[in-house]
């Protein structure tokens, strides 16, 4: 959004929602009805297949299609994605890192279709398109988990896209360095504003050092970066987290690249408040919690995000329904129009109060900023394990003030007495659902695609790509010829993998602090697992799952810090696993009980074929435990299919939880069931 005088009153920031699910069709009805409520930019939620690169016909994508965000498959679906939305007009924020370049052409080759179906200028509608690709891949191997190549050459794709978009599509944004995982993650405000500025560092170094780009339009590059951050409800020290982040910004951008204009270097950022941080408890309490959120981002005029899209109340419960999301709409459009926020300068220059929690913000990322270099930069910092390590101590740290009700969250560690809310009335019809038979409708149509394209050129372009990935050539000019020849996602993907390989990422949680020794709940369970270890004659073992392609792992982390700290052996590979390989790791490592952590929706497909893997192997004796944001019916549902335990977001005592398992195995090994205090 353009920048007005100090005289003028400001200009209202993007109002968008993440949103989209099911289906191309089914998402560009939602998108349509959204702006037709007053929002004013798309934020496009792809499904997890999308994410990682692959069709929905593959393995990894059972029980995911559709679930987390619409499915995009090749240029066929992006057309009816934006059927009836010019490109040109719109907008438009894709939530897509690993392949992004991929996703990117996809619309920019829409945009071209659009030109040519209206005889315009191709190359003025390129001109004008505006929006965001998230693109940032260092903070996917840190907490999102959606990353498929590794550091070196998912670099490298980030370079090239920000270099074509700079000469062809000047006022895209190619990347927007996502700050926001990264403190769902743990991530304390001075650590959220140290990495992500770390990554802007790898990646103007990288674009800078590329060759692609003229040292004379490196401002133009720092021009076109954006940010995407988080806001959690402590929102004095989250506003002045961003007017710290704000400074950096402008000195590193200064300093370091040697950008004169000042406008070039504005901190451009968008913002979603903390969904993670919303509460399956008492979840009407969201409502403020969102609205105070978003005002760490808004009252502040020289720090104001230029892009806010706001969670529903009901995220912590499942996937929110087009009125939740107009509530959430509502929210923005209500501080907007109808106060005076956007009628003054900025409130708080001059607070000595509010420059003091600046300036050590400032400090403390200064200081890790300069770590991090030392170490090699950011993605050496990645490879190496630092920063997630970092991450998931942060978050153990986090986890244990709520525990010891140090940190207070209302109505789920504090004030929990409540009448029952008439917001839940409605039971399963509180959260919209996603129909099975959509993931059957994406395959077929997949195949039907693949049947009656021009395979010939599909295959050429698929082997010029591969060509063009063993040079140091540009890929974007490869990637277009193989979205406008049919190419699918995971044929492009698969193609990448073959060049560049896949990747697994450090999970952090061998270099992480134990919970405390002092704790005496923790010593009381600890001891109880020694007691077990010695009836059992051999260590208690558990192994903790992330079936599917979901990579939310912290949780999955903290249970398994958490399992480690009271005793257990604990066998954890990280995510993106299938059910059978879960079930070999878990027959292989002779556990006594495995834990699943689900937090996409996909829970009812791929947690019972764990199950039925296990008594197929011979080992149904081993009880399986599963978390994640799971509905009331469905809970009923997975307890019918045999699941032991299911854990949701209300069950936030990792302590009591591992209580809970000792007592678990005890019970299938006849060794009793009580639970000694």
């Amino acid at each position: 959004m353009p920048y007005p005088t100090d005289r003028e009153r400001d200009r209202p920031w993007v109002m968008r929602t993440y949103a989209g699910h099911s289906s191309a069709a089914a998402s560009n009805e939602l998108y349509r009805r959204n702006l037709a409520k007053g929002q004013t930019g798309l934020s496009v939620a792809f499904d997890l297949p999308t994410q990682t690169g692959y069709d929905p016909d593959h393995q990894l994508s059972k029980g995911e299609v559709g679930k987390v965000g619409v499915p995009v498959s090749h240029i066929g679906d992006m057309r009816r994605l934006f059927d009836g939305i010019p490109l040109a007009e719109a907008n438009t924020s894709m939530t897509i890192n690993a392949p992004a370049m991929w996703l990117l052409a996809l619309y920019v080759s829409v945009a071209r279709e659009q030109a040519e179906a209206e005889g315009r200028d191709v190359d003025e509608v390129l001109a004008k398109l505006t929006g965001t690709t998230q693109n940032d891949i260092i903070k996917e191997y840190l907490s999102r988990g959606t990353y498929i190549f590794p550091p070196g050459p998912s670099l490298r794709l980030i370079t090239d896209m920000i270099a074509w978009t700079v000469h062809h599509v000047p006022k895209w944004n190619p990347i927007n360095i996502c700050s926001y995982h990264l403190q769902e993650a743990g991530a304390t405000p001075t650590q959220e504003v140290a990495y992500a500025l770390c990554t802007a560092i790898a990646v103007l170094d990288a674009v800078r050092d590329s060759g692609q780009v003229e040292q004379s339009d490196m401002a133009k590059v720092v021009a076109r970066i954006s940010f995407f951050v988080n806001a959690g409800v402590r929102f004095v020290e989250e506003m002045s987290k961003m007017r710290a982040f704000t400074a950096l910004w402008d000195e590193i951008t200064r300093d370091r690249y040697g950008v004169t204009d000042s406008k070039a270097r504005r901190l451009r950022y968008g913002v979603q408040v903390n969904s993670l941080g919303l509460t399956e408890a008492q979840p009407e309490n969201n409502v403020q919690r969102i609205v105070l959120e978003m005002l760490a981002v808004s009252l502040s005029r020289g720090a104001r995000a230029r892009a806010i899209q706001l969670p529903a109340w009901n995220e912590a419960l499942g996937l929110p329904r087009p009125w939740d999301q107009q509530w959430a709409l509502r929210m923005q459009q209500v501080l907007a129009f109808e106060t005076d926020l956007l009628e003054y300068e900025d409130i708080f220059d001059g607070s000595h109060v509010i420059q003091a929690k600046v300036d050590e913000i400032m400090a403390g990322a200064r200081e890790e900023i300069a770590r991090v270099q030392d170490l090699g930069g950011a993605v050496a910092a990645v490879e190496s394990g630092y920063m997630k390590s970092q991450l998931v101590a942060s978050l153990a740290e986090y986890r244990r003030g709520m525990e010891n009700g140090e940190r207070i969250l209302v109505g789920v560690n504090k004030f929990e007495t409540t009448e029952p809310s008439p917001l839940q009335a409605e039971g399963a019809k509180a959260i919209e659902t996603i129909d099975p038979a959509v993931e059957k409708q994406a395959v077929t149509a997949i195949e039907e695609w693949r049947a009656h394209r021009d395979s010939a050129a599909a295959e050429s372009a698929l082997e010029k790509l591969k060509t063009v990935a063993k040079t140091s050539e540009n890929l974007f000019e490869a990637t277009i010829e193989c979205a406008r020849a049919g190419v699918t996602t995971g044929e492009w993907s698969g193609a990448l993998r073959e060049v560049f390989g896949e990747y697994r990422a450090p999970t952090g949680v061998s270099a992480s602090a134990a919970a405390g020794e002092g704790n005496e709940e923790l010593r009381r369970v600890r001891d109880r697992v020694k007691a077990t270890n010695t009836e059992l004659g051999e260590r208690l073992r558990i192994l903790v799952g992330k079936p599917g392609l979901d990579g939310h792992s912290n949780g999955a982390e903290q249970v398994a810090v958490r399992a480690r700290d009271v005793g257990f052996e604990v066998v954890y590979q990280g995510i993106r696993l299938t059910p059978e390989q879960i079930v070999a790791a878990a027959v292989q490592e002779g556990v006594h009980v495995v834990g699943l952590s689900v937090l996409s929706g996909s829970h009812l497909e791929v947690v019972p074929q764990v199950v039925d893997g296990l008594r197929a192997a011979g080992a149904g004796d081993v009880p399986v435990i599963v978390g994640g944001i799971i509905p009331p019916d469905d809970e009923k549902l997975l307890l019918e299919r045999g699941i032991a335990k299911v854990f949701t977001p209300k069950d936030y005592e990792l302590t009591d939880i591992m209580d809970g398992i000792v007592g678990l195995v005890r019970e299938r090994h006849g060794l009793g069931t009580e639970r000694h205090r």
